[in-house]
């Protein structure tokens, strides 16, 4: 995954949750987040950080993977949401940042083969 807008590299081992499932379970059994690790959850415009053992940031795209907002290093026990985003992307703290990724960027979404 990558941000287009800046020519950085988001993640290259971003899972995607688009089941039920999937989107329940999230990250909630993990320790944490390697880098270049995520969640892409679809669809989504709202997450939750209950019983999460760390902060992650949490980048919210459009239909289009457009970042309409960013919740920047999101705790344990919080929430978090935008009414306009059709996906979620999680990742390890501080990675928004150390791409600078900002509101209006293009993501880009490629499938790497094994």
């Amino acid at each position: 995954m990558a941000n287009a807008t800046k020519n950085t590299t988001l993640g290259a081992e971003i899972t995607l949750a688009d089941s039920s499932e999937g989107r329940r379970k999230g990250l909630l059994k993990q320790d944490g987040l390697a880098e270049g690790a995520g969640l892409w959850i679809y669809p989504s415009e709202a997450v939750h950080t209950l019983f999460m053992r760390f902060a992650i940031d949490v980048i919210f795209l459009d239909g289009a993977k457009r970042v309409r907002k960013i919740s920047a290093n999101l705790r344990p026990w919080r929430m978090s949401g935008c009414l306009t985003a059709k996906s979620v992307l999680e990742l390890p703290a501080g990675a928004a940042e150390r791409t600078q990724t900002t509101v209006g960027d293009q993501l880009v979404f490629e499938r790497l083969e094994a």
